[in-house]
């Protein structure tokens, strides 16, 4: 039972951009078949795959802020410079409206994703440097976050900077700090749970991007191109900036896709709840972080694949 649970994990994982795609399309033409997903659980589920992500960390993972603080400072700097100005830029030339830019501009404030991990690891990027750098983010977040937000949306739309702040205290903090607890406190429990968090997280982030999907599918069928072409270039232009930076100061191959990485994928997810937590007036500020959360999964995907026919192209 076990290994076959494993495996399932695995092929999951391995697969999960596909099965993104595949029910994020559900969701959106057929929405009735994901509404049983409530919105009030995006909140819950989150916190799944945060304390997924916590129950495989150990406090000794948390070493490469120390020993490489120089790294980790460029990759906090850039997460939090490059993509809420591109979010900012793109959204202006764009001429979003309100609500979206709300939305887009929340996705570029919030820390990367736990996504970027994987990715780094199938890109054959530094995985450590990447934990190092999702880590830290995500603790700068609750300040971050909602000061950058405010930064580039206070002449546009209240933003409830404390409200946000709680919100990433109870959605992203507690859960990583009490994985890490119970792995420092019972690593035999943790190390048997190990093949199943895999398969427990993609289920969470599939329920997540089915619920935001099928419940915003007319919004996002209405101004779908356009968030789109945002989206896109957002990621990617993300990914560019990342690789651009770590070229500039000539970091080696792994520490440069890593720091791409980190900076191209958003914790989208966050972002869709936070908009629903910090614009409750604005419906359409959940629709960037949903769109988002489907596109970075497969370009993601697509990434990791070059990146590593490209390497052994070079040996």
């Amino acid at each position: 039972m076990k290994e076959n649970l494993e495996k399932l994990g695995r092929f999951i994982g391995r697969y999960m951009a596909l099965i993104v795609l595949a029910l994020a399309a559900l969701a959106l033409f057929v929405p009735a078949s994901s509404l049983w997903v409530k919105t009030g659980w995006i909140n819950y589920l989150l916190m799944v795959v945060m304390f997924g992500m916590g129950l495989t960390m150990r406090l000794s993972d948390l070493k490469v802020v120390f020993s490489r603080p120089k790294e980790i400072l460029v990759g906090c700097a850039a997460q939090f410079t490059v993509m809420p100005l591109l979010a900012f830029l793109l959204g202006k030339a764009f001429s979003l409206d309100t609500a979206l830019l709300a939305g887009v501009i929340l996705v570029g404030t919030c820390p990367g994703g736990t996504a970027s991990n994987v990715i780094t690891y199938l890109s054959g990027g530094d995985v450590a440097l990447s934990v190092g750098m999702t880590s830290v983010n995500t603790l700068l977040a609750p300040a971050l976050t909602p000061a950058l937000t405010y930064l580039f949306l206070h002449t546009g739309v209240h933003v409830d900077v404390a409200a946000m702040f709680l919100s990433i205290l109870q959605v992203v903090i507690l859960p990583i700090a009490l994985g890490l607890i119970l792995n420092r406190f019972f690593p035999k429990a943790t190390r048997a749970a190990s093949g199943f968090l895999p398969l427990l997280s993609v289920a969470a982030i599939c329920l997540i991007v089915m619920s935001v999907v099928s419940h915003n599918a007319e919004k996002i069928l209405t101004s779908g191109a356009v968030v789109l072409a945002v989206v896109v270039l957002h990621n990617l232009l993300g990914y560019a900036c990342g690789w651009g930076i770590g070229k500039m100061l000539k970091m080696e191959r792994g520490k440069t896709v890593a720091l791409s990485v980190e900076i191209g994928m958003q914790n989208s997810g966050l972002a869709s709840s936070l908009a629903s937590t910090a614009f409750p007036d604005l419906a359409m500020a959940t629709v960037p972080g949903a769109v988002f959360s489907v596109w970075h999964n497969i370009s993601g995907a697509i990434l990791a694949s070059f990146l590593r026919r490209r390497a052994k192209g070079a040996e």
